[in-house]
């Protein structure tokens, strides 16, 4: 692979690699939901939502765009967006955005995150999943 700016080249295998990464936190993620208990950290569920959203966005500009974001998660986005153009829905970028915007919080943050927090981020992932997942079949 080839590092080219904030991307680095990837090809179909890497982004079918990425697709079954994905699935794994997001399975991991609904697990950690279902045995939440009352008060339970949201952290370390959100966390896992974050690096599930971005395995799944990495699968797909892997696969039609040949490359994959490096280091700037926020930038995924704009690079989803050049890879897959109109073919990428406004409400799915909406969530994508949304769910990166709590990494930071998630992972470096000083603020507790509840529980449903997670589970709304966990909402939009299951929801962006479907979306990738249904792209994922024209390869």
């Amino acid at each position: 692979m080839v590092r080219n700016g904030s991307t680095k080249q990837a090809d179909v295998q890497y982004g079918a690699n990425r697709l079954a990464i994905a699935k794994g936190f997001h399975k991991s993620a609904q697990e950690q939901v279902e045995l939440a208990g009352q008060g339970t950290l949201g952290n370390p569920i959100a966390s896992t939502i974050v690096h599930a959203a971005i395995a799944y966005c990495d699968a797909l500009t892997a696969t039609f765009g040949s490359k994959v974001n490096q280091q700037d998660h926020q930038a995924a986005v704009k690079t989803l967006r050049g890879v897959m153009g109109n073919r990428l829905p406004k409400s799915q970028e909406t969530r994508l955005t949304r769910i990166l915007g709590n990494k930071d919080v998630a992972q470096y943050g000083g603020r507790l995150m509840t529980c449903d927090d997670a589970v709304a981020m966990l909402i939009l992932l299951d929801e962006f999943s479907k979306w990738v997942e249904s792209e994922m079949t024209r390869v």
